[in-house]
């Protein structure tokens, strides 16, 4: 968390030259005070502090009210209590962050595919191959605080620049809720008159380095020799920090590769109560789920049910599987068994998810008598149709029958790797 407290916010105006600027590091604010706030709103303005009180706990994050005092994550809960005695203190809720760090998480991955995940809140997207149809950097940016908002009563601050470097510096400057496009020429004029601690990497033992050297500003450190840095630090930190005081980050967004789990969830229009509706997409996710394994040549170890009811309570349950599958049907019966051992029995129910976990390489073991054997031949047909004929040229006859509607359908956010 930024241990600004939001008064020397940036922002940049609607004529802002985003040219260039196509890397964006998006945080979202304050995060786990901020979804604590949409359940407790009557405490909106007022410094509110997450974290526990016993023995010797921390402060996980604060509000911007509460940093205003000198509140900072990691901070001693004792310290920061003394700092703002008349804080409201709410213990974290690590469930909740994640559910709605992945709802977040999948609004980035409509934007673009080039989505690096940095933690539960922040992450960077190169929305190069974004600006045809999304336009230009900084709209692209709007529209992503538009939509965690509207979407998740969430706010989020954007730095927009060439680098990760630049952008990343950039949105901790926008805190809260802002946006801020650092365009590429203008790098060296919005870098250079920073401190020194602004350099990713300057700690406690580095600044005092450079304040010993007279190095105060970022411009000081990108002027001087480097044989001084190197002599004072080290040839690979002092090469690091001369390079970013130029202005130069190579670094380009990097994706996740390799995916933990898979995963299929619906948001239904109307929350519903029908155990057999409920059922029956849960087949129709478990389908979904069991073409993209298969497609991807992944066999899952585990499977996972998501379960949302109307007041938001959320449910995640999963078991580990006999043997690793990519058979549809198995991902289908393990499911519906996490489902029926919840006993819904008529609460009303907003989301639905299935996931695939623990992917393993290659195809599924298949023992001398394979269960599966069947539905796996039937499966593998019709991938082979729907790849000949399309998505929807196939489906389980069960699945013909009108089903609840759904925001949005399934949400193709919600194939990700988690």
């Amino acid at each position: 968390m930024s241990r600004q407290d939001g008064r020397a916010r940036r922002v940049s105006g609607d004529d802002v030259d985003d040219s260039g600027a196509t890397i964006l590091h998006v945080d979202l604010d304050a995060f786990f005070a901020s979804v604590e706030l949409l359940d407790h709103p009557e405490l909106r303005g007022l410094p509110v502090i997450v974290g526990g009180r016993e023995g010797r706990s921390v402060v996980t994050t604060a509000t911007y009210e509460a940093r205003a005092y000198g509140v900072g994550s990691a901070m001693p809960m004792a310290r920061a209590l003394q700092l703002c005695p008349k804080a409201i203190v709410l213990p974290p809720r690590h469930d909740l962050y994640r559910d709605y760090s992945a709802r977040v998480m999948s609004i980035f991955d409509d934007i673009t595919p080039t989505v690096e995940r940095l933690s539960i809140d922040e992450a960077f997207l190169d929305v190069r191959g974004a600006r045809r149809l999304l336009g230009r950097p900084a709209a692209i940016a709007r529209l992503i605080r538009r939509r965690v908002a509207d979407e998740t009563g969430l706010t989020c601050s954007v730095g927009a620049a060439g680098t990760k470097f630049i952008a990343k510096l950039a949105s901790g400057m926008a805190k809260p809720d802002g946006l801020l496009v650092v365009p590429p020429a203008q790098t060296l004029d919005f870098l250079h008159p920073l401190p020194i601690r602004a350099l990713a990497g300057v700690g406690g033992k580095t600044e005092e380095a450079l304040l010993r050297l007279g190095l105060r500003t970022v411009a000081d450190v990108a002027e001087v020799p480097p044989s001084v840095l190197r002599s004072a630090l080290g040839m690979a930190t002092a090469e690091r920090l001369h390079a970013l005081a130029s202005g130069q980050d190579p670094r380009s967004v990097v994706t996740e590769r390799v995916e933990k789990s898979v995963g299929h969830e619906v948001t239904f229009h109307e929350d519903v109560t029908d155990e057999a509706l409920l059922e029956r997409e849960l087949l129709r996710l478990s389908d979904r789920v069991g073409a993209r394994l298969r497609a991807g040549g992944v066999a899952a170890e585990g499977v996972a049910l998501k379960l949302r009811y109307s007041d938001f309570t959320t449910l995640n349950r999963s078991r580990r599987l006999p043997e690793p599958t990519n058979v549809a049907r198995r991902l289908y019966e393990s499911s519906l068994e996490l489902f029926r051992e919840l006993q819904v029995s008529g609460r009303p129910v907003r989301l639905i998810g299935v996931r695939a976990e623990r992917l393993t390489d290659g195809a599924p073991s298949m023992s001398l008598w394979d269960p599966d054997e069947e539905w796996r031949d039937a499966e593998n047909t019709v991938d082979a149709l729907r790849g000949r004929f399309g998505a929807d040229a196939v489906t389980a006859a069960s699945l013909l029958s009108p089903r609840p509607s759904t925001a949005g359908g399934t949400r193709h956010p919600g194939q990700r790797a988690t």
